[in-house]
């Protein structure tokens, strides 16, 4: 049986109470300049298993810091990711109370379904592909429970990496007719072009990230399950979401998604 340090405890704590109270808490690296990111994965962890302990499944996966802007601006090499929960869904057209959220922030990423089992730590962008039973439009409503956003790695690694929300568009293509970095998207405010972006946009190639997904999972004793949602990534810069902001993104190919904050 694992022995979980008491110090990830308290972090864990710190989070869920930040969460639960809509708080936000100064970030744990200035807490403890000492965290590591072995440590943060561990915080993570330690609160994705209170929530399943409550009945929250876990449907999927998301992968952040996929931009080598927000890697350099962050001081790392790699991306991070975190855990979705089926709480986490919004239905595509739908509306998000913003009572549910912090400080939230609207991306457009392309979202993998899987339909066999990825299992590090050799996988290959082939192996994506062949696991892949479709890709669709996906918005992720980002949040930090770390006030004003003033994070590093572990904070947001620690923070399920920055994860509140999702949503899914309703269209469902294969990827075997598809150059996947190509595929464009413009992310609209309020009826506004905000920012475009390609599949190119993460890490060259939307695969190139589950793949490195599910080998870096491998290190934990975690696989990538058929069935779950992989969030691959954003094309583009997190754009900050008000009361009764309404975000759409079109993507080539792929169609639309939206949600509304009410």
């Amino acid at each position: 049986m694992q022995v979980i340090d008491e110090k990830v405890i308290q972090f864990a704590d710190c989070l869920i109470e930040a969460e639960k109270n809509r708080k936000a808490v100064e970030p744990l690296t200035s807490l403890d300049q000492e965290i590591t990111v072995e440590t943060a994965y561990q915080v993570q962890l330690v609160n994705i298993q209170r929530k399943a302990n409550t009945g929250q499944r876990i449907v999927g996966k998301k992968i952040g810091l996929t931009s080598l802007a927000m890697q350099k601006l962050l001081g790392v090499n790699e991306p991070d990711y975190g855990h979705l929960l089926d709480e986490m869904k919004v239905e595509n057209r739908g509306a998000l109370p913003y009572e549910k959220v912090l400080q939230p922030k609207v991306e457009a990423e392309i979202a993998f379904v899987l339909k066999k089992d990825l299992i590090g730590p050799r996988v290959t962008e082939l192996d994506v592909l062949q696991a892949t039973d479709y890709i669709a439009s996906a918005l992720e409503i980002v949040d930090s429970r770390i006030a004003d956003w003033n994070i590093k790695l572990q904070d947001t690694i620690a923070d399920n990496a920055s994860s509140g929300f999702f949503v899914l568009g309703d269209k469902q293509v294969a990827v075997d007719s598809l150059d996947l970095s190509r595929i464009g998207m413009v992310l609209y405010k309020n009826g506004e072009v905000m920012n475009t972006g390609t599949g190119a946009a993460a890490l060259g190639n939307p695969a190139t990230c589950v793949a490195w997904l599910a080998n870096k999972l491998f290190e934990y004793g975690i696989t990538l399950n058929a069935g779950e949602i992989i969030l691959s990534g954003a094309l583009s810069a997190a754009i900050d979401a008000e009361p009764d902001d309404f975000f759409q993104a079109r993507f080539a190919h792929l169609g639309e998604v939206s949600v509304r904050f009410c």
